[in-house]
């Protein structure tokens, strides 16, 4: 940081040399200007619908304004991989990632402590949304998870790495026992949610399943021939986070009061998906340029099982079987070690 000026050294009375001195002393440092653009990369789908609101409204823009930051511009590029959306982090194309909790519990992990990369130490800012994520199938014979094939193709967002694909090895291991986690593992194919929905509905490719979220799980399910294999809420024993909004603690640090916007952005957004849920589907619409209805997209928003919240839930459930099963080193004592102290007054698990 810069002093707002400097004493040339000169052959000086001692007294002004104090008093100039203390003059410099009293003055205040010149803080450095945080960032005036932040840069979001998020998932498709009503997961991260308080992202499609802050959008859509220009939250993010307005409580920038109110913390004293003038004008910022925040941007959001929609990505259909969980994996992708932490390599935009990890290269510094995107301040902000939205994935799956799991997702992010991987980046947490591989970044931990790294000081060779600056946007590495990926944490948390908070949890976005509880919801279900349907296992759904166009094969009438699949009544569960016994019933697949090796012919059978199960698409998730990403392999091994998405909320989709650690709940099915949860729920493979439920199946066929301790250790057969990865049991279907062979069989799964990642696809974006709309790639997977579409070629699940033509019945005509390799894909016989697609294990995916709202509104996807919903329109799939809108066609007689497909029908759900499980919920995510029956592997886990029910609600659990399912995605959540993370930074490098590089720009966290450096721009405090435009995190602070951020997660001021995120709690306003909630309020409104709250309030007037179509509302909230205008705006997912709007940004999806999406054919469904409004009333169809509120009452999804307004699902008894969905529910729109910061607060991280169920982390230790997935941070623990994927620490014993090997997909991540480090094994968090609490929930609050992935997350920014900015929400550990919450009441998460």
């Amino acid at each position: 940081m810069t002093k707002p000026f400097s004493i040339r050294r000169r052959t000086l009375l001692g007294t002004a040399l104090l008093l100039a001195g203390g003059i410099a002393a009293s003055m205040p440092q010149v803080a450095r200007a945080e960032a005036t653009e932040v840069r979001f990369a998020r998932n498709l789908g009503l997961g991260y619908l308080p992202l499609y609101v802050m959008q859509d409204k220009g939250l993010v823009e307005k409580q920038a304004r109110a913390a004293g930051l003038g004008e910022v511009k925040a941007s959001y590029t929609p990505l259909g991989n969980p994996t992708t959306i932490t390599e935009a982090t990890l290269s510094g194309n995107a301040d902000f990632g939205a994935a799956g909790v799991p997702a992010f519990i991987i980046a947490w992990d591989k970044t931990r402590g790294d000081k060779t990369r600056g946007n590495a130490n990926l944490r948390g800012l908070a949890a976005l949304n509880a919801q279900p994520a349907y296992l759904n199938t166009n094969r009438a014979e699949v009544k569960t998870l016994k019933d697949f094939t090796d012919k059978d193709r199960i698409v998730v967002p990403s392999v091994r790495a998405s909320y989709q694909a650690i709940v099915l090895q949860i729920a493979a291991e439920q199946t066929f026992g301790p250790g057969q986690h990865a049991r279907l593992d062979p069989q799964t194919v990642s696809l974006a949610h709309p790639d997977g929905t579409a070629a699940l509905l033509s019945g005509k490719t390799e894909i016989t399943a697609h294990f995916t979220s709202p509104p996807f799980q919903d329109q799939q399910l809108r066609d007689p021939k497909i029908h759900k294999v499980l919920s995510s809420y029956d592997v886990l024993g029910g609600p659990a986070s399912f995605s959540a909004l993370w930074t490098s603690t590089a720009f966290h640090d450096a721009n405090p009061k435009l995190t602070k916007a951020v997660l001021a952005a995120l709690e306003e957004s909630v309020a409104l998906i709250k309030a007037d849920p179509q509302d909230a589907a205008r705006a997912y619409i709007r940004i999806e340029n999406s054919r469904l209805g409004v009333e169809e997209v509120a009452a999804m928003i307004a699902h008894p099982e969905i529910s729109y919240d910061l607060t991280p839930r169920g982390i230790g459930t997935f941070t623990d079987f994927m620490a014993r099963i090997g997909s991540i080193r480090n094994r968090p004592a609490d929930w609050r070690d992935l997350f920014f102290a900015d929400i550990h007054d919450r009441t998460g698990s």
